[in-house]
């Protein structure tokens, strides 16, 4: 039987599948990648494989033709429907399933979807992902007689999210769920938590009519800072497309950014897990990393990318992870996969224990100035061999340099990064520093090594004060 099948070259990402639907992703793409997964599985010994879908007006369309690329190779599917990300993770490990697949688009346009995947308890990414492309063009499938049926996990896994929740004083508190995947899950959640919850955009629209689902854009968050205002809340918190990606508003209308948010996670976690490794990605707060040491953690930086901090936190055992993007990862208590809502709960969580504000929370960690991740252009061609270049000269010139993920470079005034995009044609720069002076040097240490390399960089977004 031949059903040999050529994906766009642009669509098997380092951490998933991803294209824009009619143009460089289709069914046809994913019953592919379901012949495909669905021979490592069963190779590997499984038999059943969890799949779920988000929102978006396609994804229901690419569930089922990925459900039938499964069941051709002889897999049980279990279906869960619409819901997040972190319920298919979740439903992966509560139903024990070998496998987990979810038909996603994240936190990109409408027009955009994709499929993030999990074998076994660990996430699929790098060359897990680009060998399906070989494997779907020479065929090379398992054939057999599979199987499917719909399970509803929604009230275990609302239930599994309350679990942790210990929080003695009742909370305020805004929910934007941006029209993403999360909306039916937020609803019967905060219906079952104490406090009063004031629900933005919970309808699951595909067509996101009110405004982008990213909260690690501050425009994003306008509605969520004006109802925090409003209603005289305790906190504001908001998720991305699919569920896995979180963002926080204290009473004062201030963001609390990804790093922030890990570093007072942190503070609590540490007191159960005292010396336990906290890992935070290259474009973290130096802050967050002193933070941690201060509370006897060991600090590690690490690679940015959701499936490279996870394998990491099995890799050393770490209670909790997080990167600047609001993908954070609790293994304190939970299963080590990022899920804004469990990180929503545990944030109200500790808030309501404090017996304080997530403000004073956030006040006690030390004020720094940086930029915002900044996005330059560069060709796939030339981004890898540019932080090449920049690396070289740094290390002749004796600068000192992390090169973990590109280079982070620290100075008296702080530190600057330069590193390549995995999943876009671009260099991602930031800039951290004591003082808005020393910020001013960092981004002119930035601006001069990409010129050296050829790249006119273009200007640098300010700094603001985190």
């Amino acid at each position: 039987m031949t059903e040999a099948h050529n994906f766009h070259p642009t669509v098997l990402r380092e951490y998933d599948i991803r294209g824009i639907v009619g143009k460089t992703l289709n069914p046809a793409d994913a019953r592919a990648v379901g012949r495909a997964f669905g021979t490592v599985v069963v190779r590997g010994g499984g038999k059943t494989v969890c799949v779920g879908y988000d929102g978006r007006l396609s994804s229901p369309d690419l569930e089922a033709a990925l459900v039938e690329g499964l069941v051709s190779t002889g897999l049980h599917v279990l279906r869960i429907g619409l819901g997040p990300t972190p319920m298919l993770y979740f439903a992966t490990r509560d139903r024990e399933a070998d496998a987990g697949i979810m038909i996603t688009g994240s936190h990109n346009p409408p027009e955009y979807n994709g499929i993030k995947m999990m074998l076994g308890k660990g996430p699929v990414y790098g060359k897990m992902i680009s060998d399906l492309g070989p494997m779907a063009a020479a065929a090379d499938f398992e054939w057999g007689e599979g199987s499917a049926e719909q399970i509803d996990v929604r009230d275990a896994y609302v239930a599994r999210l309350l679990k942790d929740y210990n929080g003695p004083r009742d909370l305020k508190v805004v929910w934007d769920n941006g029209n993403g995947a999360s909306g039916e899950i937020l609803r019967r959640l905060t219906a079952k938590l104490p406090g009063k919850h004031i629900l933005l955009f919970d309808e699951i629209d595909g067509h996101f009519p009110n405004h982008h689902p990213d909260p690690t854009i501050e425009a994003n968050l306008r509605d969520l800072k004006k109802a925090v205002a409003d209603n005289d809340c305790d906190l504001g918190i908001g998720f991305d497309g699919d569920g896995d990606r979180i963002g926080a508003i204290d009473h004062k209308g201030r963001v609390v950014w990804g790093d922030q948010l890990v570093a007072i996670y942190a503070a609590d976690v540490l007191k159960s897990h005292p010396g336990g490794t906290i890992i935070a990605d290259v474009k973290a707060s130096q802050a967050l990393f002193d933070e941690v040491a201060k509370h006897g953690g060991k600090p590690l930086m690490w690679k940015t990318g959701h499936s490279l901090l996870k394998a990491k936190m099995a890799e050393t055992g770490s209670p909790l992870a997080g990167e600047m993007s609001g993908h954070i990862f609790f293994a304190d208590k939970w299963y080590g996969f990022d899920d804004a809502l469990y990180c929503g709960v545990r944030l109200l969580d500790l808030v309501s224990r404090s017996g304080g504000t997530l403000a004073a929370l956030r006040d006690e960690l030390p004020d720094m100035v940086n930029t915002p991740e900044t996005r330059f252009q560069v060709s796939e061609e030339r981004k890898f061999a540019v932080v090449d270049e920049v690396k070289g000269r740094l290390k002749t010139e004796g600068a000192n340099v992390n090169d973990i993920d590109g280079v982070r470079v620290s100075t008296p005034d702080g530190w600057w990064l330069i590193r390549a995009s995995n999943t876009q044609d671009v260099l991602v720069a930031r800039a951290e520093a004591f003082s808005t002076d020393g910020l001013e040097r960092l981004k002119g240490m930035i601006i001069d090594q990409l010129r050296a390399s050829g790249i006119d960089a273009p200007a640098f977004d300010g700094g603001t004060s985190h």
